[in-house]
């Protein structure tokens, strides 16, 4: 296979595929679920941030417990039953305007079940691509699901604001149905076997969730990266609530301006997936990490002394570069030293810990914006993002090899590769 365009590999190729349209069809969603209560049901400010909020209580709840569910279950099942819990949960919106049936319950019914889905597919996805794909190509696959992320949040809010338009907030929402039928569909069509659990690896619960913590923790190289992650994403939660009231309030910028802004901002994003395999290739994993915190929390500290749209869009470019080839490197690093039976608690770990502070640094950037200001709040950010760097810079992280895997990051036996070349 080494050579050989991952394109090539039919699992993968199928589960990109996957990815890319249901990423294409939940920007939709994130702009007109809030639209439909907004404009059918007259909701206020605190309904519509709500609907955002409780999308995350599931991760909450049960984002520990979902590794293990998962590590006891086939994951491609498990990919398409949450993409077809996700269609059926959506389609409830427009059956119920149909029906003259809407409220803010069911907004919140259907937030709730999005988030759930949300939750295990992404950790099952993650958990089900070291088998199909060769361990030296994770970053190579990775990169290439971080750039349909960066590509749908680039030209999804667009489409969806066109689609909102044109057919309506709830028709929309059905579009967004759709593409997550077509995700259970691209996926259904992945062959191969997968590896099955076995009974030895159950140990109950608690136990398992413990043990799952216990790896993620003490590991040399997964507790700095969990450490800095945490810290990123409470700084990122904050400057993401806050970035269209900084840009209007203080930069006294119109609407379509902070559009192109934003957009600027995001292409980097674009940016950081393409290039962080061929910049780990170059300087090696644990150097391009420390550089890529270096550029998010450069471009965080732009934001605060940026006077206009220019510095405002420069600072959210450069913030996404890092941030992107971050991900793409901290995911693939974490395939690599984990044990297969482990992945999918290491990944429920990953999940329950740095999404779980989003709401929470949300929250705490829009009380401190009236005592300290717009700028004060960014700039709380970007100390938060400086100081992030300190666990993987005096860590192993930092010299991190894929060829020199620490001895204590057992991989665990060779599960079997569902991705044939076609």
């Amino acid at each position: 296979m080494a050579g050989k365009s991952l394109i090539r590999v039919a699992g993968f190729r199928n589960l990109w595929a996957a990815q890319t349209v249901s990423l294409f069809g939940t920007q939709i969603s994130l702009l007109a679920l809030p639209l439909t209560a907004l404009l059918l049901l007259d909701a206020s400010a605190l309904e519509i941030s709500l609907v955002w909020a409780i999308e995350y209580v599931p991760i909450l709840v049960i984002g520990l417990p979902a590794g293990v569910w998962l590590e006891r279950l086939p994951r491609r099942p498990v990919l398409i039953l949450t993409d077809l819990l996700r269609a059926a949960a959506l389609l409830a919106v427009p059956v119920a305007v149909w029906l003259d049936a809407l409220s803010m319950p069911l907004i919140y019914a259907v937030a709730f079940a999005i988030g759930l889905g949300t939750l295990f597919f992404d950790v099952a996805q993650l958990s089900y691509l070291p088998e199909l794909v060769e361990e030296k190509r994770l970053v190579d696959a990775n990169g290439k699901l971080e750039l349909s992320r960066s590509v749908a949040q680039l030209g999804g809010p667009g489409a969806g604001g066109l689609l909102v338009e044109l057919i309506t907030a709830p028709l929309a929402i059905l579009a967004d149905a759709v593409t997550y039928l077509a995700s259970a569909v691209f996926l259904f069509f992945i062959k191969g076997e997968e590896r099955k659990p076995g009974p030895a690896e159950r140990l109950g619960l608690r136990r398992e969730i413990a043990e799952g913590l216990r790896f993620v923790f003490s590991h040399p190289l997964l507790r700095p990266l969990i450490l800095c992650a945490t810290l990123a994403e409470l700084a990122f939660a904050a400057v993401l609530a806050l970035q269209v009231v900084f840009a209007a309030d203080e930069l006294r910028l119109g609407a379509g301006v902070i559009g192109v802004v934003l957009a600027v901002g995001n292409a980097g994003g674009l940016v950081g997936a393409l290039i962080a395999e061929p910049a780990a290739r170059r300087f090696g994993t644990g150097p391009t990490f420390i550089i890529s915190i270096l550029l998010f929390s450069g471009g965080a500290t732009i934001l605060p002394l940026s006077t206009g749209p220019v510095s405002f869009a420069a600072g959210l470019f450069v913030v996404y570069v890092g941030a992107y080839i971050f991900n793409v490197l901290q995911v693939s690093l974490c395939m690599i030293v984990t044990p297969g039976h482990l992945l999918g608690r290491m990944n429920s770990v990953f999940r329950f810990v740095t999404w779980g502070v989003i709401p929470l640094g949300a929250a705490v950037g829009g009380l401190l914006a009236d005592p300290i200001g717009l700028r004060g709040v960014f700039w709380i950010a970007a100390v938060l993002n400086i100081v992030s760097l300190l666990p993987p810079l005096f860590s192993p992280v930092r010299g991190f090899r894929e060829d020199a895997v620490p001895s204590g990051a057992d991989a665990g036996p060779e599960p079997a590769r569902t991705g044939e070349p076609s």
